[in-house]
């Protein structure tokens, strides 16, 4: 890679770090891995959940996911739980803002 745009990009990411949002969600994420039982539920709530949405076909997905729902839905009244769940959304919903925003400004269709 050329050494000037790996400066830039490294400058671009260590932005995104710094972003409240990142902050939020690496905060989140070490209180998590402080509770090993709950950081090893939740990492198999993302694998199913991941499982799920891209195995199912259309006409059974929303029956699928509501009842993964219902079956974690004590699981996911745990504070610690569901405020790094929350903190990974908006993380996850951050980066898909930056991939459309870039894709926008390049014009790559």
């Amino acid at each position: 890679m050329d050494e000037k745009l790996e400066g830039e990009l490294l400058r671009f990411v260590q932005a995104i770090k710094e972003s409240e949002i990142s902050k939020k969600y690496y905060e989140q994420r070490e209180r998590l891995r402080g509770f090993p039982e709950q950081y090893e539920k939740v990492n198999e709530f993302r694998r199913r959940n991941f499982e799920i949405q891209n195995t199912s076909q259309k006409d059974e997905l929303f029956e699928k996911m509501d009842a993964f729902e219902r079956e974690y839905e004590e699981f996911r009244e745990d504070p610690l739980v569901d405020s790094f769940l929350r903190a990974e959304l908006a993380f996850c919903r951050m980066m898909q803002e930056i991939t459309l925003y870039i894709t926008e400004q390049v014009d790559f269709e």
